[in-house]
């Protein structure tokens, strides 16, 4: 009898145990290791000192990867019901950026709470996926051949791009919405609406430059002529490109980095963090590190194909998403290929705010790996 009152007090925590034990603990290992190269980075762009970006970065990664695993004891049902709440938040500091946001860097991004600053554009990404899985879920395959049935989706998609965009944050504004143009394609969006919607493309991006704010169009013309200002406007990329090509096959060697540590390269912390490791660890070392962020993305992609409920697909694929775009957009963005955007490189990049809501999506990913088998969230059948 008291064995058996000991085993009922101790079942709460072997269920745990359980969940504990089925938690990908590969997947986790990557997300570590990725991690630990922004440690490296980070600890090389202080010229060799943990202070002041690699020890905090450290702390960061340390609180996130705790929320991260409590995230991933959730069942699913607790998401669906964090959804409206957790958007609802992101939306209104959102709008708090608007009225009382710390400017930087020409952009007002940030808002201090209790004497941390927070970037809310963060969390409108995640939020949003979660959102829109939840919504999602409940409409089956025939529904959404409706367009109708689209509307309201779509709504809830453009007020974080608009509200993002008055900050301005273009860079941010268009991650969220190929994000959520990504679950509305996975949730059963026709391609002859897609199609349709295109049409009217050309013409928007003729009105687009009389829209944009004087630093974006000085961004674009940088992107096409950054030899134009080589000490102003163009400085960034061309400092880039420069420590780019020096790092050759091999790299220069760890803290040997010339650009890097004679801090003739910008933001070497933040967006232009890639260009220091591949300075320092060159072709070899950039390549290494885009084949652990696809790692990542594709086991973020497997986890949704194993999922047996439409919830959790459309939640892992768009975590998986959000964090493709994420890398691409700043891969691309410190190469040349599109114009500088202040988007940061996820788990590696210094900054809190990327920090802590990249970890709380893989929690939430996790999560669909965790309850893969549950029943709960199959869409309907008609």
């Amino acid at each position: 009898m008291v064995f058996q009152k000991r085993l009922l007090r101790a079942e709460p925590n072997l269920k745990i145990l359980g969940k504990l034990w089925q938690v990908n603990w590969i997947y986790v290992g990557l997300i570590c290791l990725l991690a630990a190269t922004g440690y490296v980075a980070l600890y090389s762009a202080a010229g060799g000192s943990t202070q002041p970006f690699a020890r905090p970065q450290l702390l960061r990664f340390g609180i996130g990867f705790i929320m991260m695993i409590g995230v991933a004891m959730l069942p699913l049902k607790t998401l669906v019901r964090m959804a409206w709440p957790l958007y609802g938040f992101s939306i209104l500091l959102l709008l708090a950026v608007l009225h009382m946001g710390h400017v930087g860097k020409g952009a007002e991004r940030w808002i201090v709470i209790g004497g941390i600053a927070v970037q809310p554009s963060e969390l409108a990404k995640i939020a949003l996926v979660l959102l829109l899985s939840s919504w999602f879920y409940k409409i089956s395959w025939e529904q959404m051949a409706n367009p109708l049935r689209l509307i309201f989706p779509a709504i809830l998609v453009l007020v974080p791009v608009l509200l993002v965009l008055k900050e301005p944050n273009l860079g941010t504004a268009v991650i969220i919405g190929c994000v959520g143009a990504s679950i509305f394609l996975a949730a059963g969006m026709r391609w002859w609406l897609i199609i349709l919607l295109s049409i009217p493309i050309p013409f928007i991006l003729k009105i687009i430059p009389h829209y944009l704010h004087d630093y974006q169009k000085a961004r674009i013309e940088t992107f096409l002529h950054p030899e134009n200002d080589p000490l102003g406007a163009g400085y960034n990329i061309i400092q880039s490109k420069i420590a780019l090509g020096s790092g050759g096959m091999w790299g220069q060697g760890y803290l040997h980095g010339t650009q890097g540590q004679l801090n003739f390269l910008p933001e070497k912390q933040t967006d232009f963090i890639f260009t220091m490791i591949g300075e320092e660890w060159g072709y070899v070392g950039g390549i290494t590190v885009m084949i652990l962020l696809l790692l990542i993305v594709l086991g973020g992609m497997l986890i949704a194909i194993r999922s047996r409920n439409q919830f959790g697909r459309l939640l892992a694929l768009g975590i998986s998403m959000n964090f493709f775009f994420y890398c691409a957009v700043n891969l691309a963005m410190v190469m040349g290929a599109i114009p500088v955007g202040g988007v940061p490189l996820p788990l590696i990049s210094y900054g809190g705010s990327a920090m802590l809501t990249v970890m709380f999506g893989f929690g939430l990913l996790l999560s669909v790996y965790v309850h893969r088998d549950s029943t709960f969230g199959e869409a309907p059948t008609k």
